[in-house]
């Protein structure tokens, strides 16, 4: 059963659990087995970074909330990158993540002390999107993602103006005269980083001729925004919109939002569970959360949330609660060695 948009606009805002319900009591026991941790836990859990990974944590914080009541999990989703920052900075608990650490960010978290352990948790297909009035987009290649988000096609008005970059770098173009009004994550979010990389954004940028710096960015003139509500929002009420998000968020569209194929070299693929878990889908990635070793030391709750994160509660009931794609069991077994070994 997928998660309803409602519930999913709920949890994209800042989440501080505290359920009433009564504790299951029991037993502690271990990661594999979809429990969660002793009874009689308290304090508090501080969870951040990215949006597309929130509702997971979000759920698995509602779950861990209703065996433990007496812990307090906070659950906030400002993006992948600026998760980063607090999380290297000593000041949350556990990051999620809608790409890997970058290198940065590593020498952020070793200067500060910061020791973590890396879990992939999921998998997700970046969804471009644009309104179901749009019948002339149906499928776009890497060449015409670049010629429309690239940081050449800065400036470009219609969706015809970059049917001449489209044809330079390789895409189709055939683009309608439409007004072409992109709304879509922003540098904060480890989605917009991840898009740059999949959709061979800097590569194509490099091979132009630009910089590096610029060669790793979008288009800056187009409607960036963190809440992927608010660009869900965007692809309902324009017919020639444009933007991406991540899986989940654009299956609970509804009929308003039309899903565009994508074209990485082998023929169009549309986004689905299916494309997605097998790897077929050209802009599929994984999602991750990062856990503060050190915190597990003198915070037992975390331990025990992340416990109940990495059973099959979380890693598959979770996960497929809020429409995102398991990761196949012999990534799951290889997550939970990884949290064993930490832990």
């Amino acid at each position: 059963m997928r998660m309803s948009r409602k519930r999913l606009a709920v949890m994209a805002g800042i989440l501080s659990l505290t359920l009433l319900a009564a504790a299951c009591g029991g037993d502690e026991t271990n990661a594999g087995n979809g429990g969660s941790s002793a009874a009689g836990l308290t304090g508090t859990i501080t969870a951040s970074g990215s949006s597309t990974v929130q509702p997971i944590t979000s759920l698995v914080a509602e779950l861990f909330a209703g065996q433990n009541p007496d812990v307090k999990v906070s659950v906030d989703g400002p993006g992948t990158s600026d998760g980063f920052v607090l999380f290297c900075d000593g000041e949350t608990d556990l990051q999620d993540a809608s790409r890997a650490i970058e290198p940065e960010e590593i020498k952020a978290c070793k200067k500060n002390g910061i020791d973590y352990v890396e879990l992939e948790v999921a998998l997700d297909g970046l969804t471009v999107m644009t309104n179901s009035q749009n019948s002339a987009v149906e499928c776009l290649n890497f060449g015409d993602l670049y010629s429309l988000f690239g940081p050449e096609s800065e400036g470009f008005q219609n969706w015809s103006d970059a049917n001449a970059l489209a044809a330079k770098v390789g895409g189709n173009g055939g683009f309608p005269n439409e007004p072409l009004e992109i709304t879509a994550p922003g540098e904060e979010s480890g989605t917009y980083d991840a898009f740059i990389d999949l959709a061979g954004i800097e590569d194509t940028a490099l091979e132009q001729g630009l910089s590096e710096d610029d060669a790793a960015a979008l288009r800056k003139d187009y409607q960036a925004s963190a809440n992927d509500n608010v660009i869900i929002q965007a692809m309902e009420g324009t017919p020639s919109a444009l933007g991406f998000v991540g899986f989940a968020f654009a299956e609970e569209g509804g009929d308003q939002i039309k899903e565009i194929q994508i074209d990485g070299g082998d023929g169009c693929v549309a986004p689905s569970t299916e494309t997605v878990a097998d790897g077929s889908y050209p802009l599929s990635r994984s999602l991750y959360i990062y856990v503060d070793k050190a915190t597990l030391q003198s915070n037992p709750a975390l331990q025990a949330f992340v416990d109940m994160y990495v059973s099959d509660e979380g890693l598959n009931t979770a996960v497929q609660e809020v429409g995102y794609i398991p990761i196949p069991t012999t990534r799951q077994d290889e997550t939970r060695a990884t949290w064993e070994s930490a832990a």
